[in-house]
């Protein structure tokens, strides 16, 4: 399911993340990350570093309260989700933004 098809479940996850990123306890688990300069305008960066794929930019947008992927994040710590809570948050949303997930297969434009 592409982003644009479904926005609602990605505003929900969204939503999910960035309550997640506020409200996890210190001794929860959870990815606390801390950001470096490069990473200011490319959140692709950060998304690669930690979970190993640019794909999840969405998901530091939102732990770093941002409104767009457009702004600039600050360095700071970001807490994130964890690849299972990951998981767990897009199920409840209903949203997948991973390529493989929706059938493309190689290099689409």
């Amino acid at each position: 399911m592409l982003i644009e098809s479904n926005s609602m479940a990605c505003a929900h996850f969204v939503k999910l993340v960035r309550d997640f990123s506020v409200r996890v306890k210190p001794w929860q688990p959870a990815i606390r990350y801390q950001t470096k300069p490069d990473e200011r305008h490319d959140l692709t960066l950060v998304s690669r570093r930690v979970y190993g794929i640019p794909d999840e930019f969405l998901t530091v947008m939102a732990a770093a309260g941002l409104n767009s992927v457009e702004t600039p994040m600050s360095e700071r710590v970001l807490v994130l989700p964890t690849p299972q809570k990951l998981r767990e948050l897009k199920n409840l949303a209903q949203f997948d933004n991973l390529p493989a997930s929706r059938g493309f297969h190689g290099q689409h434009r």
